[in-house]
């Protein structure tokens, strides 16, 4: 096997000035330090900025109140950034999802039941298919939450290879598609119902009285599913696919995995009938679940009795690791991988503990959010955004790029939907509403926007989770493969989508149930 870098960086004749671009990112990036100590060092600048712009100030549209640059560079920043490392680093808000999901995620898998599905998968879907059902699942998989990103990047590398395809390009499209797609999906979703009860407040600051419903995007989105999951295809198997061409498997990866679940395909009997008991365990306990989301006085219905702030989707991660040890445990049963209690927690020890250098990155990543959300940066930089924006005196669909492409630019730094738009949706929602655009109309727009640099944005805890899964594979990985792999994605995701609000735009037709999209 030729040397990392060298590997990396061999580029054929027949490439494409894009392929080579990508590339020359790669190669470039890679000269970077490793990511933990270029968070840190990034860390390093928020503090400096933090103390050059000390005292810059602007007004939240959210609630008036003035929001300040702190400096993090006084006595008291400096005893903070000390004292508050550990705490930063517990509530980093992907560590304890990555670690309850990956508890079930484990036991299923070490008992072999992942194995035997993706077995079976693969065995009556024709490759060129996985790569479509894949991103239209990472898309529609937002309804899991973040938990989506712990179970299909994984699973998305285990898919490629099990087809002798790279177990990178199908982490990337895994992590493409949940990420960049986020905000679209084939069904409702927990984050339809806190957007809708933003964009309302903001809606009646010029119309009294004015609702937005939850389901007002959802015909868009259900549509935008479907086609962020054709545009994922498009990419992958016109570009990533040769991006990835010299990004080889690391021979110690490989020799792990080369006799293990992926290489031989055929199912057993024995594995069969696991499948099929897993399988019937699980559509009880679905049905379980959904008996105790619709009985009206169930104590896990929502606290104003609705489904979507039930416990059971607030706490989606459990949910799902404690479906993954049940089926894991009954298929493992069936097959005999699990012969007592004992070899539960085992499974979950060897799962955790693959998690290691995804957990050393993530206390880095910590510190530096951590910073930036101190410092009033990320908040100053939001308000002064949509201030330009708000002046700005464009033609309807212009200005409503410009509503796309400022959310994208914010999103860099604030990767927090929520945060994002309670900060904007006061302005832009008014703003908009003036000039003949309706709420909902505001709304799909900054969920386009909200989406596609996720992939990108270091900002992001979960671009530190795919390059985790991404060295993996391939120990040289740096943050420069990844952005050379993601890039294409947010670009063609950012574009496409846009287009396809235009044709949806321009035919007139409906952005939800009663809802014009003009």
């Amino acid at each position: 096997m030729a040397g990392a870098s060298s590997t990396s960086t061999d580029l054929r004749r027949d490439d494409s000035l894009l392929v080579r671009v990508l590339n020359g990112i790669a190669v470039a990036g890679n000269k970077l330090p490793h990511p933990f100590w270029l968070f840190l060092i990034i860390g390093g600048l928020v503090l400096l900025l933090s103390w050059v712009f000390a005292g810059a100030s602007a007004v939240s549209p959210a609630d008036d109140e003035e929001i300040v640059v702190q400096s993090l560079l006084t006595e008291q920043g400096l005893r903070d950034i000390i004292v508050e490392a550990v705490p930063n680093f517990v509530a980093f808000p992907p560590l304890g999802i990555i670690i309850a999901v990956m508890l079930g995620v484990s036991v299923a898998e070490r008992a072999g039941l992942i194995s035997a599905a993706i077995r079976t998968v693969v065995t009556r879907v024709r490759p060129r298919w996985l790569t479509f059902t894949l991103a239209l699942t990472g898309v529609t998989g937002s309804v899991a939450s973040d938990a989506i990103y712990v179970v299909l990047i994984p699973l998305g590398a285990m898919v490629f290879k099990a087809v002798g395809r790279s177990p990178i390009l199908g982490a990337i499209v895994a992590f493409g598609s949940a990420s960049a797609g986020y905000n679209a999906s084939l069904v409702v979703i927990p984050t339809d119902t806190l957007l809708a009860g933003l964009t309302t407040s903001a809606a009646r600051l010029v119309e009294p009285g004015y609702v937005v419903s939850p389901i007002a995007n959802y015909f868009f989105s259900a549509a935008s599913a479907v086609v962020l999951a054709a545009i994922v295809t498009l990419v992958t198997e016109t570009v990533l696919v040769r991006t990835t061409r010299n990004l080889t498997e690391d021979e110690e990866s490989a020799s792990r995995d080369g006799d293990g679940e992926e290489e031989v395909l055929r199912v057993e009997t024995h594995e069969r009938q696991g499948l099929k008991r897993a399988a019937a365990t699980l559509v009880i306990a679905l049905a379980l679940l959904a008996v105790a989301l619709a009985v009206p006085a169930s104590p896990f219905r929502g606290p104003d009795g609705g489904v979507l702030t039930s416990p059971l989707v607030e706490g989606v991660a459990v949910v799902i690791a404690l479906l993954f040890v049940l089926v894991g445990v009954v298929y493992g049963r069936t097959v005999g991988t699990i012969t007592g209690p004992r070899d539960i927690p085992r499974f979950m020890a060897d799962g955790v503990r693959e998690l290691a250098p995804i957990v050393v990155l993530f206390f880095a990543a910590a510190q530096f959010v951590a910073y930036f959300e101190w410092s009033n940066l990320g908040p100053l930089l939001a308000v002064r955004g949509a201030e330009v924006l708000e002046s700005a005196q464009l033609p309807t669909i212009v200005l409503a790029g410009g509503v796309v492409l400022l959310v994208c630019l914010m999103n860099l730094f604030i990767t927090s939907g929520s945060a994002q738009w309670t900060l904007m949706a006061p302005v832009l929602v008014p703003m908009l509403m003036l000039v003949g655009m309706s709420p909902e109309v505001t709304q799909m727009l900054f969920r386009m926007g909200d989406s596609p640099t996720n992939i990108i944005s270091p900002m992001s805890p979960y671009f530190a989770l795919a390059l985790g899964y991404l060295q993996k594979y391939r120990s040289s990985a740096g943050i420069g493969t990844l952005l050379s792999l993601t890039l294409p994605l947010s670009i063609a995701i950012l574009v496409g989508w846009f287009l396809f609000f235009l044709l949806w735009y321009a035919v007139g037709l409906p952005l939800g149930p009663g809802v014009p999209v003009r």
